[in-house]
C-alpha cells in the first residue's frame, strides 16, 4: 500500500517558481526538493509541502493547463483568513463565482469560511436555500453576508 497520494501539478516551466510563490501563502509549507537535469540548471520536479500535504510540480512543457475541473479547497477559520487567501491566490490570477479564483499559473482555488456547510445543511430548508442564493451572487465570499441572508436578511 502506497504511503501517501501525492498531486502532481504540470508546468510548463515554472514549477520551482510556484512551488517558492505557494510555500510563502501557506503557513507551515516548504520546498523539500528539486530535481534538476545533470548538468545543468534546468528544473525537472519540485516536491514541496504545503501544511504537510506533499505535493510535485513537474515542468512538462506547454502541453498541459490547468482546467477547473481540478481544485483545492481552502477552509478559513475566520473571515480576516479568507481576505488574506483570496487577496494572496488572486494576485496575478483572476477571480471566479462562489468562491473560486485562479492563481497566476491557472490552479483553481475554492476559498470557503468554515462554517459554510452548516448554512447550506440547515435543517430549515428555506434558510439553506437564502444562504446559497447568496453565495450564487458572490466572488470572493463573506460569511456575514450569506449569514445575514440565510437569517432573511436583504445582501
Amino acid at each position: 500500500m502506497p504511503k501517501a497520494i501525492t498531486p502532481n501539478l504540470w508546468f510548463d516551466t515554472q514549477a520551482e517558481e510556484a512551488a517558492e510563490y505557494y510555500c510563502s501563502i501557506f503557513p507551515d509549507s516548504r520546498v523539500v526538493d528539486v530535481l534538476r537535469t545533470p548538468g545543468s540548471e534546468t528544473v525537472l520536479t519540485v516536491d514541496f509541502e504545503l501544511q504537510g500535504q506533499r505535493f510535485t510540480g513537474i515542468n512538462g512543457g506547454p502541453e498541459f493547463t490547468f482546467t477547473e475541473a481540478v481544485s483545492f479547497l481552502v477552509e478559513c477559520a475566520d473571515q480576516a483568513e479568507l481576505d488574506h487567501y483570496w487577496e494572496r491566490l488572486t494576485d496575478g490570477g483572476e477571480e471566479g463565482p462562489c468562491g473560486w479564483c485562479k492563481d497566476r499559473y491557472g490552479l483553481s482555488w475554492q476559498v470557503i469560511p468554515a462554517g459554510m456547510d452548516d448554512l447550506f445543511r440547515d435543517e430549515d430548508r428555506e434558510r439553506a436555500r437564502r444562504a446559497i442564493e447568496a453565495m450564487y451572487g458572490m466572488h470572493k465570499l463573506d460569511l456575514a453576508a450569506v449569514r445575514a441572508a440565510a437569517d432573511g436578511a436583504t445582501v
